[in-house]
């Protein structure tokens, strides 16, 4: 697996990628992110439950995690959208595990073009998934749509650390450690993630900055962005507001 293979076919590259990890997807994205996988996300719902959302699409569901989590601390009807059919299937049993077959609905689909009408939503969350898109200033223009004027939207990607301490010692732990205990944790699959998660972090960071992100949010039609660097900078989410005067641009076939 490659980088070049995310940007010569992102969607199917993703649906490749994932197929092998649904069982035991959360457990061990816990376990290889030191436990901090579950604070991003939390930081991440925050900037959108505070509206009180009646409507909320999570992009890039997984076994919906997220949702679940959205469930719980909101009264909103949520939909799950995801390129990879088995983790959609291992976010249905979890639903369903849950109780919450009455709040969450999934759809397969991709992040880039989304089976919704303009401003169906009054929140979206989005979660490690700009680096599976060929045009992320696209992408965001496309999530932005969907998102009623004065509706919430916000992300988590993983970050590369911008100190040169903790860079150095990131790029061990990316290159090195992840792939040995990916594989010592969950098998091949999780091999073959941990193998490609750093290079690919650094490939989305160097084709599109932390300022490209802003600006791109901005010029989709969200106002009061914001974003902050979490744990030594090794997770990053952002939050903005969509704003009422101004329709954020569709994605262009």
């Amino acid at each position: 697996m490659s980088v070049a293979g995310v940007r010569n076919s992102p969607t199917h590259f993703a649906q490749q990628l994932f197929a092998g990890l649904p069982g035991r997807y959360d457990h061990l994205a816990q376990v290889l992110s030191f436990g901090q996988d579950a604070r991003w996300r939390r930081e991440m719902i925050d900037h959108v439950v505070g509206s009180e959302p009646r409507r909320i699409l999570d992009v890039a569901t997984g076994p919906a995690g997220v949702a679940l989590q959205l469930a719980e601390r909101t009264s909103a009807s949520i939909v799950g959208i995801d390129v990879s059919a088995e983790m959609l299937g291992r976010g249905r049993r979890n639903v369903r595990d849950a109780g919450r077959q009455d709040r969450i609905a999934f759809v397969l689909g991709q992040g880039e073009r989304l089976p919704f009408p303009d401003a169906s939503f009054d929140a979206l969350t989005f979660t490690y998934l700009l680096r599976y898109v060929a045009d992320p200033s696209s992408t965001i223009a496309e999530l932005a749509r969907v998102v009623r004027p004065g509706g919430s939207m916000a992300s988590l990607e993983f970050a590369v650390p911008t100190n040169r301490f903790w860079h150095s010692w990131w790029w061990l732990y990316t290159r090195v450690v992840l792939p040995v205990a990916g594989a010592g944790l969950g098998g091949r699959a999780w091999f073959d993630v941990g193998r490609f998660l750093g290079p690919s972090i650094s490939q989305l960071y160097r084709r599109f900055p932390v300022e490209d992100a802003v600006d791109a949010w901005k010029a989709a039609g969200l106002a009061d962005v914001g974003t902050r660097r979490m744990s030594l900078g090794g997770g990053l989410v952002m939050w903005g507001r969509r704003e009422t005067d101004a329709p954020a641009k569709e994605l262009l076939p």
